[in-house]
């Protein structure tokens, strides 16, 4: 039977913060410092990736663009990339601490994989500083990973790069990319993860990709729940997902259905 040996995770979004609702909020105060406010589906585009390559991204979203002209008379440039980056992290690393909780079933999830001799890693979009910040509070509220990469640690080369990814089997003496599964709630961690060879799986409840906090998930009706949580999963997969699961109560199964399914094979 192929064992697996560690599961890769996400931060925000997939074990911690419900929604991923932190970036949001600080690149929307970002870009208002500079008389634009951007729509919940530009800030949410480019999540998981570097948080300056996210600000490159949506300054060259068409809309933003031509708001950024008429506002400043002038294209970006490289320098205004800066200046919102530096906006956009102070804003982060003030509401930090108060969006590291713990997601539902994590922490019973993680539980279960370490009883089985399954190593927890970690990648992330944020910065070591903003790391820092969560992974106490993350540890204060009942999670902690066995190893933890940020951009920082692989030359700011973040997602969709598999480099942090790489430094986390490294770390964690897995014996090979195959024996490793990655977890996240961006579009950018389904394709880190497919980039380093590894079974990517997207998790649909309080994912970016899915865009609410847990008070706005919550007061969907059946029906209208239903059908986000449809257009999430067609998203992942059309996006090179290998397999996506509601929440955390689903990926132990997933996990001995992945080496049952090796020994078949």
């Amino acid at each position: 039977m192929k064992k697996i040996e560690a599961v890769i995770f996400d931060w925000a979004g997939t074990t911690v913060d419900f929604g991923s609702m932190a970036p949001v909020q600080a690149f929307i105060r970002a870009f208002e410092k500079f008389g634009i406010t951007p729509e919940l589906e530009e800030v949410r585009g480019p999540m998981g990736k570097l948080k300056w390559d996210h600000i490159h991204e949506m300054l060259q979203m068409p809309r933003i663009r031509k708001e950024w002209k008429r506002i400043h008379g002038r294209d970006w440039d490289r320098e205004d990339v800066d200046q919102v980056y530096r906006i956009s992290e102070e804003a982060i690393l003030e509401i930090l601490p108060d969006y590291a909780g713990v997601k539902p079933y994590v922490s019973q999830a993680v539980a279960s994989l370490r009883e089985r001799g399954i190593k927890i890693g970690s990648t992330t979009g944020y910065t070591d500083q903003m790391m820092e910040i969560v992974s106490e509070a993350a540890r204060k509220n009942g999670y902690a990973p066995d190893a933890c990469f940020t951009p920082n640690s692989v030359g700011d080369r973040g997602r969709p790069f598999p480099y942090m990814i790489f430094r986390n089997l490294e770390a964690l003496g897995v014996s090979s990319v195959e024996a490793a599964v990655k977890v996240g709630d961006t579009l950018a961690d389904i394709r880190e993860g497919k980039n380093a060879g590894m079974i990517s799986v997207g998790v649909v409840e309080g994912s970016s990709l899915m865009g609410l906090s847990e008070e706005e998930h919550e007061g969907l009706c059946p029906k209208e729940r239903l059908a986000l949580e449809e257009k999430t999963r067609k998203l992942y997969l059309e996006n090179g997902a290998d397999y996506v699961i509601q929440n955390f109560s689903e990926l132990e199964d997933l996990i001995l259905d992945l080496e049952q399914m090796e020994e078949k094979l």
